[in-house]
């Protein structure tokens, strides 16, 4: 906030807020606050001293949203909360050339005498603060422990030290009002904004962050799986060898650690060379290489089977990475709640009748044999329409591996759905999805009853229990 965009800032807030009295502190954040001076139409003056953008202006809250935001005040508010209790500001000024202004308070003490306090806001990028000043213009106290002449409890107040160039005006503009009723309005406006694109990007970057750290988890764990593979070795070569040590009990040839047998089912009958400690018959050998045969045969099995429960899990999170950032690119906040863990807004209300009947989060088609396709417009449509709108019965259809629109086929007869209205169904499928620039695109069908929602999945995410897959390509009849 420069320093003519204050000059106008400051008539405002005189105008609005002079002969008026301090009221309730609402500690909105360690360097954020808002005060009610008690004006009409639920207008509060917001402060902060955060050092990248300092600034002060009238918000419009509701005072229930500003309780649900105040965290426990600092000992600085409680102090300014005591000493200007029911004080009334009688003047505001800029000092100037500064980014400063000068709260001038009378208030009364607790013998009902009347005192001069003044409430310095001096927004100077880092040493950006708030001070309390008594009658002397020395400091009481400050909200943030500054240093240099002049900023320190207990020493007269002093704007913070900076080099005449510095000080000197530039040539800056006010910031613009466009077609607000006011400049507060329109800054707080423009920074609301900025804070929620902050949040937002903030949140991005958290749900970026969680599904690569999980994907890289799952693909550390698969590269171990494997090398735990490669260590048990290859079953089959550790059952023949026991077979042919055991096949050449009465002639095999050893030297040393290393047994020359004939291979008997080889039809060339060669003659292979087997390692085998020296310390050991060759039926004891023939019974470790069992051994090893039958723990390299169930390591194979159960790590086989972790490992497809990996690889299922690793194109959910690349699934989970597209959607992501197509609702980055939507700015979906809800979806990016449901990635970042955060507990979502109610996804699916409760409705029923008219509130189905007038759902409006689905494109209608029908097939050329008359049967009614809905296709969801985005995720929280997707949702509704599989959960709420569609019936047991009804045929639900999606491309499969790549994020897209639900499709739900209605059935209200219960009967097979014919052929051609699958074809047209999984084509419309296959078109609303990423993968509809493909010649052909595999799609999953099934019916309704059989799509379920995964705890805790975000929104459009589901499990299906049973399904079949069609391979169309994409277009829309």
């Amino acid at each position: 906030m420069n320093n003519k965009t204050l000059q106008k800032i400051c008539a405002e807030l005189a105008s609005a807020l002079n002969g008026q009295k301090f009221g309730k502190i609402f500690s909105l954040s360690r360097f954020q606050t808002a005060i009610d001076f008690r004006l009409h139409g639920s207008r509060y003056l917001f402060i902060s001293i955060e050092p990248t953008n300092p600034r002060i202006y009238l918000i419009e809250r509701r005072l229930r949203e500003l309780e649900k935001q105040t965290k426990n005040p600092a000992p600085f508010y409680l102090h300014l909360r005591k000493k200007l209790s029911n004080a009334v500001l009688q003047k505001l000024l800029k000092t100037e050339n500064e980014r400063i202004l000068s709260f001038q308070f009378l208030a009364p003490d607790e013998v009902g005498r009347e005192e001069t306090y003044s409430l310095i806001i001096q927004l100077t990028g880092r040493s950006a603060n708030l001070f309390l000043l008594d009658a002397g213009d020395f400091i009481l106290d400050a909200a943030r422990e500054n240093s240099g002449e002049g900023q320190q409890i207990g020493s007269r107040f002093a704007p913070p030290f900076r080099d005449e160039e510095k000080r000197r005006e530039t040539d800056e503009e006010i910031f613009p009002q466009h077609d607000f009723a006011s400049l507060s309005a329109s800054l707080d406006d423009f920074y609301l904004a900025k804070e929620n694109e902050k949040i937002f990007q903030a949140k991005a970057q958290s749900a970026r962050s969680k599904l690569k750290q999980e994907t890289a988890k799952r693909a550390k764990l698969v590269k171990k799986l494997n090398q735990d593979l490669a260590n048990h070795g290859d079953a089959a070569k550790w059952k023949r060898a026991g077979d042919l040590l055991l096949a050449n009990l009465f002639n095999a040839v050893r030297q040393g650690e290393t047994v020359l047998v004939t291979d008997f089912f080889d039809e060339n009958v060669p003659v292979v060379e087997i390692e085998v400690e020296e310390n050991l018959s060759l039926t004891e050998a023939a019974e470790k290489f069992f051994r090893r045969y039958t723990k390299a045969r169930n390591a194979r099995e159960e790590i086989s089977k972790r490992l497809s429960i990996l690889e299922t899990e690793i194109e959910e999170m690349e699934l989970q990475s597209e959607l992501l950032e197509e609702a980055i690119e939507t700015r979906d906040e809800e979806i990016l709640a449901g990635l970042t863990g955060e507990k979502p807004k109610e996804i699916l209300p409760k409705a029923k009748g008219k509130a189905i009947e007038n759902f409006t989060g689905a494109r209608r088609y029908t097939s050329t044999e008359g049967f009614e396709i809905l296709v969801g417009k985005g995720s929280k449509d997707n949702d509704f329409l599989t959960f709420r709108v569609a019936k047991s019965n009804d045929l639900w259809l999606h491309a499969a591996d790549y994020p897209g629109s639900h499709v739900i086929v209605k059935n209200p007869n219960r009967i097979e759905i014919p052929t051609k209205t699958l074809i047209e169904a999984a084509q419309i499928a296959a078109f609303f999805s990423k993968a509809k620039e493909q010649a052909k695109v595999a799609v999953h069908y099934t019916p309704r009853k059989f799509v379920n929602k995964p705890k805790g999945a975000s929104l459009g995410l589901v499990s299906l229990a049973s399904f079949k897959t069609i391979l169309v390509e994409p277009k829309v009849s």
